[in-house]
């Protein structure tokens, strides 16, 4: 009897022990592989791991230039803004066939709610408070992206927010940091599954940290004051819960925190993020953040580049600072190579997780883009989403649902356009597929709907034109006082 318990508990032990152990012969290989290759790398190709430059999708004033000729001489680590597998080859020939050491590229995008396949927006899925099915979408999505070859989405974005003027508050889960930090985990497990090297699952990327969300008057890139206090309590655990979930990235935010903003902020990025949470992955700043702190009267960029790498950014975005300043910042002692070994190992630490060493073609397999994009059943899952997101405060008089027979005005700009229905963040939606609210209305009312479009969108039509994402708004050509004239 007493062999038996002692058989018992052993074999717990073991079963208990056998992850544990195969986890660090894990860490150990990927420890062995990437001291070996880092052996090998010069300072400039170390610094190139640690640039990020973006081509086709822009969000920015600033975009990367010879991206091609970056990749070759190994001063890129990464490429971001596109899609497609064929696309996507191009970049990683280069940067295994014709860069000295062969190291495979990593690809990333945005991806807030969905990718091909469109979900509600964030806000409306919070909605929900279904977690499980939060988590599919973030699954979804993550399988259509790595079809289309990309391995590393810049989501989820968990800022909370409690000034609706902020324009990205739709982006986010919120104001309620519980739900927020629930809603972050689904995500974090939706998109890398259990193992990252899985090739149906990608990085997922934290942002923006910290706070952007309370950036004062609701106005983006504007300043955040406010007590540490508040600031646990009310605005860091979904960043926390996401970090605690394995999220394998962090993206800086753009806005200040105590005078000093977040991409050079080592208080955020060094002192919570990485000894009081214990994150062990990469930071990455947001759109040309590293060069943007120069705008606060930081320094040169120079000075801003050190600042970041110090504060614990690893990888520059757009900015391109890190490869043109930090050899002379090596040189003149303002930076340690020390602290660049540690940068670019997080990054290939990355790229060996995701198995992309073993295989960097690995996310551009032509068929599974074919298969596996924008399918049947995907799209339901989608419809399913949307009817879950939706809430009903009141129902007076039972209006809804609406009688067949009823007749609707439908007034206002967004009202006959499609593409609007695609949600405030979607870079690959088939246009082919979007049914606007008229449209939709007319096939169940026939001609019990009436449109007027009402009004513009804005008065000022230069303005207008400027805020439209290449050029899909449609202004009409009648003044607002013909257009509130009855036709």
């Amino acid at each position: 009897m007493k062999n038996t318990i002692r058989y018992v508990i052993f074999s717990l032990i073991f079963s208990l022990a056998a992850p544990c152990e195969a986890s660090r012969a894990e860490d150990e290989a990927m420890d062995a592989f990437v001291s070996d290759l880092m052996s090998r790398m010069t300072l400039e190709e170390k610094i190139g791991q640690l640039n990020l430059p973006v081509t086709g999708v822009l969000t920015g004033n600033q975009k990367s230039l010879d991206v091609a000729g970056k990749i070759r001489s190994g001063q890129a680590g990464g490429v971001f803004g596109i899609k497609g597998v064929e696309e996507l080859r191009k970049f990683q020939d280069i940067a295994v066939k014709e860069s000295r050491l062969g190291i495979p590229l990593i690809f990333g995008l945005d991806m807030i709610h969905g990718l091909a396949t469109t979900f509600p927006v964030p806000l409306a899925l919070a909605s929900s408070w279904n977690m499980p099915m939060i988590e599919k979408t973030a699954r979804v999505t993550a399988s259509e992206a790595t079809a289309m070859g990309v391995c590393w989405d810049f989501s989820p974005m968990l800022d909370i927010c409690h000034d609706p003027r902020w324009g990205r508050i739709v982006e986010g889960v919120g104001e309620d940091p519980v739900l927020g930090g629930e809603i972050a985990a689904a995500m974090v497990r939706g998109y890398q599954g259990e193992r990252l090297d899985d090739p149906t699952t990608l990085l997922a990327c934290i942002k923006h940290f910290a706070l952007y969300g309370a950036a004062e008057a609701g106005r983006d890139y504007n300043t955040v004051d406010m007590s540490r206090q508040r600031m646990f309590n009310e605005y860091m655990l979904p960043y926390k819960k996401a970090v605690e979930a394995g999220a394998g990235s962090v993206m800086a935010s753009f806005n200040e925190f105590e005078g000093v903003p977040a991409t050079g902020n080592k208080y955020l990025l060094t002192d919570i993020l990485r000894n009081q949470w214990n994150f062990k992955g990469f930071v990455v700043s947001d759109y040309s953040g590293v060069a943007e702190m120069s705008v606060h009267g930081i320094g040169d960029h120079a000075t801003v580049a050190a600042r970041a790498l110090d504060a614990g950014c690893d990888m520059d975005m757009v900015s391109n600072l890190y490869n043109s300043t930090l050899p002379a910042s090596v040189a003149n002692g303002s930076v340690s190579e020390k602290q660049i070994d540690a940068a670019c190992r997080r990054i290939l630490e990355a790229k060996y997780k995701l198995g992309l060493f073993d295989s960097p073609y690995r996310y551009l397999d032509p068929k599974r883009e074919k298969r596996d994009v924008y399918t049947k059943e995907n799209r339901n899952f989608a419809r399913e989403a949307a009817a879950e997101s939706m809430v009903l405060l009141k129902n007076d008089g039972n209006t809804l649902p609406l009688d067949k027979n009823v007749r609707i005005a439908l007034i206002g700009p967004m009202g006959d356009y499609e593409e609007a229905m695609k949600g405030m963040w979607n870079v690959a939606y088939d246009k082919r597929h979007c049914v606007g609210l008229y449209e939709g209305l007319k096939k169940v009312y026939g001609d019990n709907v009436r449109f007027e479009e009402g009004c513009h969108q804005l008065l000022d039509s230069v303005l207008e034109k400027k805020m439209s994402y290449k050029d899909i708004l449609r202004r009409d050509g009648r003044s607002e006082k013909q257009m509130r004239r009855r036709r």
